[in-house]
């Protein structure tokens, strides 16, 4: 699949999980290349349809390009509810486990899922996999003693495509990608993760999920997870 056609399945995506969003709610707007879809999408309505919605971001630049458009931003500690939360992911399994930070904003992104009472995520058909672990999983670490966790883990800090310095979160975090192929026992690596000493968080989000929209050539399908 070339990177247009992936576009497309993209947006597609997010133009269908846009109609989740109706007047008056708060709605958690996610980070990454669907989520920008979906933005735009949500900004046609409100500029087009006279949408009125609050938005939760899980990142600075989301939030940007939503008050681009006139939607009204606040931040996560003024709202008492999220109605629903539209995300990403990098990779989600037939159980409704998932791979995210891919775009480094893993921390807010589990955040702001966590206080929401609904969770959607958009795919494009490349993301749904039989098992997690090809994506490189994301860990947040905080910069004191980061050296140590990477030793420990084995594993390198990601670094930005420009200039080459270490990935920095929006907290300020560095972010450390693990090379696993495959995730056999998520449970079980999560709570080794979380355990870590100087880990914030780490991308591995486990039956959270309540439906995944993916992008499909023939029309965009709609996953349920039974589990919830």
């Amino acid at each position: 699949m070339d990177k247009a056609q992936q576009d497309a399945l993209k947006k597609a995506a997010g133009i269908e999980a846009a109609k989740l969003i109706q007047n008056g709610m708060i709605a958690g707007l996610g980070t990454g290349s669907t989520v920008r879809f979906l933005v735009d999408e949500l900004g046609r309505r409100v500029k087009e349809e006279g949408l009125e919605f609050t938005g939760v971001t899980t990142s600075r630049r989301t939030q940007e390009q939503a008050e681009g458009y006139g939607i009204k931003i606040v931040n996560i500690d003024d709202v008492d509810h999220i109605d629903v939360t539209i995300d990403g992911a990098d990779e989600v399994d037939k159980n409704f486990n998932g791979i995210k930070g891919g775009g480094a904003a893993l921390l807010w992104e589990k955040i702001v899922a966590t206080n929401s009472n609904k969770i959607v995520w958009i795919v494009d058909e490349s993301k749904v996999v039989d098992t997690i672990g090809k994506f490189p999983l994301p860990v947040e670490v905080i910069p004191f003693g980061a050296g140590q966790v990477v030793k420990k883990f084995e594993a390198k800090y990601r670094l930005a495509r420009v200039g080459g310095e270490p990935v920095r979160t929006d907290e300020n975090n560095y972010v450390v990608d693990l090379h696993l192929e495959r995730i056999d026992h998520p449970q079980e690596l999560a709570q080794d993760l979380i355990t870590t000493v100087g880990v914030v968080e780490h991308g591995l989000f486990l039956n959270m999920v309540d439906q995944v929209i993916v992008g499909d050539p023939n029309g965009p399908r709609v996953m349920d997870n039974p589990n919830k």
